[in-house]
């Protein structure tokens, strides 16, 4: 059930990453059935349509929705601050002017004495 589950998200995925491929090949294997229902330009032969304008189409609406979706996404990002700003109660005054100071840093599984005996210069 697992591994269903994993295979339908991953190709689910690759669909959408790959969505231009995929109408390019639906285009290529569909082509005859596209010429006959969707090509304008059905009563002008010498053109050589053949399905290209529909094809087009399909790709222009395409790119419309791949840039959309990168700003509704960015516009939701830039709104999670002000989201959140309310869930977050605000510092009390007599809090926020304390200033304060940390001393130096020193990890606690290091002995402050160990490097004396390891390093010192070379006797002759």
């Amino acid at each position: 059930m697992k591994a269903f589950f994993s295979y339908l998200l991953i190709s689910l995925v690759l669909l959408q990453t790959f969505s231009r491929e995929v109408l390019v090949v639906d285009f290529t294997l569909n082509r005859a059935v596209i010429t006959a229902r969707f090509c304008v330009n059905k009563a002008r032969p010498q053109l050589h349509c053949d399905g290209k304008c529909y094809f087009a189409k399909q790709l222009k609406k395409q790119e419309e929705r791949e840039n959309k979706a990168p700003n509704s996404l960015k516009e939701r990002l830039e709104m999670l601050p002000v989201a959140f700003r309310s869930l977050v109660p605000p510092v009390p005054a007599h809090r926020a002017s304390v200033p304060v100071s940390y001393g130096p840093y020193r990890p606690a599984w290091v002995p402050t004495n160990a490097t004396k005996g390891v390093f010192h210069p070379p006797q002759a």
